[in-house]
């Protein structure tokens, strides 16, 4: 019976940290469907092309080259030790010892290993880059106000995680006497090995146990740890650049109340003084834009979910370049900042929101960070995982001009110029052209 105790306690820890994603992924889940619903569904092929070349190619990272492959090197690093952390589990399951071994072949597990123990050095040294990048060199994105506390932190925090997890997989491998002996997949490992001289047998089982241990655990703890991270991105970036917008930048989307306003005046048969048909007693009057994270779309709350706050959008930003206070980085991290305080507020009232009294617009974000957006579009090119933190702009000033009539002087006397004179310019309609006669 006692050896079946470690089997049984990794079952508990295993299914309790899965039962604790899951709980998390259910929430994120349900505030996202807080948002309109979009329909994305079109063009499957070019939609599953484009999560292929952005999200599995990383594409987009390598346009900056150094931050880029340094990424590219954690990325795949990543995805290929999963394999590792899948016998690590089955393992733990079962009771058993390096199971893959036996299964793919000595050769086979022994060059997997190798890689293994390659990437794990490779990342640790991109790790210390990334870190020395952010609190040695200090690059100018990673200093901006909305990365103060805890954006910071979770920065530091992710690339620790990376440390720990490396080292204590070299580690159990190091100590790990039989592998060690085969002489299959050491390649870094048996480097470190001669650390352990000395030590008895028993000693280094229980070395190699702790180790595999804490490694385990270590990542499972990540695994929950994402929820409050950034690192989400790690999961949602493939469902984000899936159902990313696939039209020209530039092309807006039309609010359906306006589209069928000019089309009624357009309309030559139409009667304009024939009584509006009554809607029933219930029915919500459609909002003009949005001023919560409930009157934006699902897909730019995913945005919101997605971001990696990596800075390349605000970076590029030409207004906030100039001195202006908007950063698009910013407007995601507010998004999501009142998405998950709005998803606590439904917790906290057993599935229903109760007025807070808050918005995203003016809480959040304030008119000044709108207007100072040129819509340029250069924030949606430079991100690395198709997030559109223009779209929630537009949305936003729409409310301010159709809802509050709260446009700045400047764009009220043009679209009263155009309202009156069929122009933006201040001349009646006779005199616009008398520029023609002009020497």
């Amino acid at each position: 019976m006692i050896s079946f105790v470690p089997n049984i306690i990794f079952v508990i820890v295993f299914c309790f940290a899965i039962f604790l994603f899951s709980k998390n992924v259910k929430k994120i889940y349900r505030n996202i469907n807080l948002g309109i619903s979009i329909d994305r569904t079109d063009n499957k092929k070019t939609r599953l092309i484009q999560m292929l070349k952005i999200a599995f190619g990383q594409t987009k990272m390598v346009r900056r080259p150094i931050s880029g492959l340094l990424h590219l090197v954690v990325y795949i690093g990543f995805i290929i030790i999963n394999i590792e952390v899948l016998e690590i589990v089955i393992d733990g399951l079962f009771g058993t010892h390096r199971l893959f071994q036996g299964v793919l072949g000595t050769d086979f597990y022994g060059f997997l290993i190798g890689t293994f123990e390659v990437l794990a050095v490779l990342v640790l040294l991109a790790v210390f880059v990334f870190w020395t990048r952010r609190n040695v060199v200090k690059l100018k994105r990673f200093l901006s106000a909305e990365m103060k506390g805890w954006p910071k932190n979770d920065g530091n925090i992710i690339l620790y995680f990376e440390v720990v997890l490396m080292t204590l997989f070299l580690t159990m491998n190091a100590s790990d006497v039989p592998f060690q002996e085969a002489g299959i997949g050491n390649v870094i490992s048996q480097i470190i090995a001669p650390i352990f001289d000395g030590f008895s047998t028993e000693t280094l089982h229980k070395i190699e146990r702790t180790a595999w241990w804490f490694h385990i655990l270590g990542i499972l703890v990540f695994l929950n740890y994402l929820y409050y991270s950034k690192h989400l991105h790690i999961l949602l970036a493939f469902p984000n650049t899936y159902f990313a917008n696939l039209n020209p930048k530039g092309q807006f989307t039309n609010l359906e109340a306006v589209t069928k306003e000019v089309k009624l005046m357009m309309d030559p048969t139409a009667d304009p003084y024939a009584t509006p048909i009554e809607s029933s007693d219930n029915q919500v009057p459609e909002k003009f834009g949005a001023s919560d994270v409930a009157d934006l779309s699902w897909v730019q709350l995913l945005n919101a979910y997605t971001c990696t706050e990596c800075g390349r959008c605000t970076s590029s930003c030409p207004a906030n370049l100039t001195g202006k206070k908007l950063s698009p980085r910013k407007i995601m991290m507010d998004t999501r900042d009142r998405l998950e305080e709005v998803g606590k507020n439904i917790d906290a009232n057993d599935g229903v929101f109760k007025d807070d009294g808050k918005q995203l617009l003016n809480d959040y974000i304030t008119p000044e960070e709108l207007w100072a957006c040129t819509s340029c579009n250069a924030c949606v090119e430079e991100c690395p995982v198709n997030i559109d933190p223009l779209s929630i702009i537009i949305d936003m000033r729409r409310y301010l001009v159709m809802e509050q009539s709260a446009a700045p002087q400047p764009l009220n006397m043009m679209m009263t110029n155009i309202e009156n004179n069929g122009a933006p310019w201040q001349y009646n309609q006779q005199d616009r052209l008398n520029w023609v006669n002009e020497e």
